[in-house]
């Protein structure tokens, strides 16, 4: 079947969930580009970019029965791709230390706040990942990607309100969790 003279994703999406591989093999040519350039900005990495959107593609395939939900074609990728962008620069900063070569080396090249600073950091992000999923999302898209309240709304689907209470209870649940650093805390969170 000729998919080239029939760009429409509605249909591309009708064809994927019939299991077609072409509607699959368009969606990733007509997409696959702008995808690994958003990436690219995200992870500053053209190879992990590339390595990203295609994993994101694969996922995609899997899940290709729950398709029909898909409004937005392009947003829904674009999100598939960022979020797993994110998750990988989180996933490197986790994995990312000083080799021990001896106490003196280490003494010499970082300074006590320096050490509290990273430690600060650590401690923020695995609190933030502790946060339960929905929480998680809205404070991200709060507090990370600057987004409004009706702007993270519109992207989770939920009213306002609901935004407001989410990052309500986000905040609550960070607070408990970092109250050896709140008072550093506070321009971060507020």
């Amino acid at each position: 079947m000729e998919y080239e003279n029939d760009d429409s994703d509605l249909f591309l999406l009708a064809q994927l969930k019939q299991g077609r591989e072409e509607a699959f093999d368009f969606i990733f040519r007509k997409y696959y580009k702008i995808l690994t350039i958003q990436a690219i900005r995200i992870v500053k990495d053209q190879d992990t970019a590339q390595s990203l959107v295609q994993d994101c593609f694969v996922r995609f395939w899997e899940k290709q029965n729950g398709v029909q939900n898909i409004a937005d074609l392009y947003s829904y990728l674009y999100f598939m791709v960022r979020n797993r962008c994110i998750d990988n620069i989180r996933e490197e900063k986790r994995v990312q230390y000083v080799p021990l070569t001896n106490q003196t080396d280490i003494a010499e090249c970082e300074t006590e706040a320096e050490i509290d600073n990273k430690d600060l950091s650590s401690q923020i992000w695995q609190a933030i990942a502790k946060l339960p999923a929905r929480c998680h999302k809205a404070f991200e898209y709060s507090r990370i990607d600057g987004l409004t309240y009706p702007q993270i709304a519109k992207e989770m689907g939920i009213t306002p309100k609901a935004v407001e209470a989410l990052i309500s209870r986000a905040l609550k649940l960070l607070r408990a969790n970092l109250t050896d650093f709140l008072g550093v805390l506070i321009y971060f969170f507020i």
